[in-house]
């Protein structure tokens, strides 16, 4: 099974460097140096990682054969993707690869449906499963333990306690800094001195 790992940006400096934007939960494993790559589009590779370092927080790399900063620019927007065996675990139980995820029943602990899983989105502060409801719908559900509670590959489901208003919006709950009296907004309240 092939696996899009990272996302190749801009050219770092003059030597063949790229930087990265990594897709994976395991650079060290899949971006290491030795590893070859697929590439999308397919013409760019496949790609061997040469050397890999972490400069200002971002990971560079450089691949063999790309020797200046011409041909690693050429190389911009390239995907690289990694052929990973379809029954691989990660090292933490805890862990799954968005593989595993796709198309897995979300459940709230009642049974109830919710929908099914359609995509994921990975953003810096945490990872959303983007469920297509019954009705054809989306909803995005966090995927923090808070919310999904337990993922069960074994039934293909993930079950879910949501907030309020996170799949039913009539139940969401409508926070005010204001006051019944008129306190917090400002203003004085009736029968209050300016």
């Amino acid at each position: 099974m092939q696996l899009v790992v990272a996302r190749i940006g801009r050219a770092h400096g003059i030597k063949g460097e790229v930087t990265v934007e990594v897709r994976t939960d395991e650079p060290e494993l899949r971006l290491g140096p030795g590893a070859v790559l697929a590439t999308e589009p397919a013409g760019a590779g496949p790609l061997t990682i040469e050397t890999g370092r972490v400069h200002s927080g971002r990971l560079l790399l450089r691949f063999e054969g790309v020797r200046d900063r011409t041909a690693a620019e050429a190389l911009r927007n390239t995907l690289l993707i990694a052929e990973v065996d379809p029954d691989e675990l990660p090292e933490d139980p805890e862990e799954f690869y968005d593989h595993q995820l796709m198309d897995l029943d979300v459940v709230l602990t009642d049974g109830t449906v919710v929908g099914r899983i359609s995509e994921i989105t990975h953003l810096p502060s945490q990872d959303l499963f983007i469920v297509e409801r019954p009705d054809g719908s989306e909803v995005m559900i966090p995927f923090v333990e808070e919310i999904v509670t337990e993922i069960d590959l074994e039934e293909q489901r993930a079950v879910v306690v949501p907030p309020p208003g996170l799949i039913d919006e009539s139940q969401a709950v409508i926070a005010s800094s204001r006051g019944e009296d008129g306190e917090g907004d400002g203003e004085p309240g009736p029968g209050k001195d300016a």
